[in-house]
């Protein structure tokens, strides 16, 4: 997993506040969502409880993870939305990182759920949150794009 786990140097927490090592094999061959979003966001609002109600039903049998990068200005805004999410997340204090990973994969809108490759880094997806709302059983997740 080392190409996804590159991009986060730790920092990322599960729901119980614990660091997740990304490299653990847990996490091998598995496709990895970064989920830009934030609470203020109208389409955010709508589109999470969709992505809920997908990662609970498929994340196990389609080997996924996703990692919440959420753009609230404040610690308090940023916790009670990640309340709603059953997921990862990155801590709120790397707020370097996001603006980081966002120009890094050129996210210019929210919500944006990118899917990457776990162990290389690869995007397979750019912008997976068409393709869920398009695909609510997942039937061509993980949506690889045609290069």
């Amino acid at each position: 997993m080392a190409g996804v786990a590159k991009l986060f140097d730790g920092h990322i927490l599960n729901k119980s506040d614990e660091e997740i090592d990304l490299d653990d094999e847990e996490y091998e061959e598995t496709t990895i969502g970064l989920y830009f979003t934030a609470s203020w966001c109208g389409p955010c609002q709508e589109f999470t409880p969709k992505l809920a109600k997908f990662y609970e039903k498929y994340s196990e049998e389609k080997n996924f993870e996703i990692i919440y990068i959420g753009s609230d200005d404040d610690e308090e805004s940023f916790d009670e939305y990640y309340e709603k999410m059953p997921w990862l997340r990155l801590d709120f204090q790397q707020r370097k990182k996001v603006e980081e990973l966002k120009k890094k994969f050129d996210i210019d809108g929210i919500p944006t759920l990118l899917l990457l490759e776990g162990e290389s880094g690869d995007v397979i997806c750019a912008d997976a949150t068409d393709k869920i709302a398009a695909d609510p059983q997942g039937k061509q997740f993980p949506y690889h794009e045609k290069k």
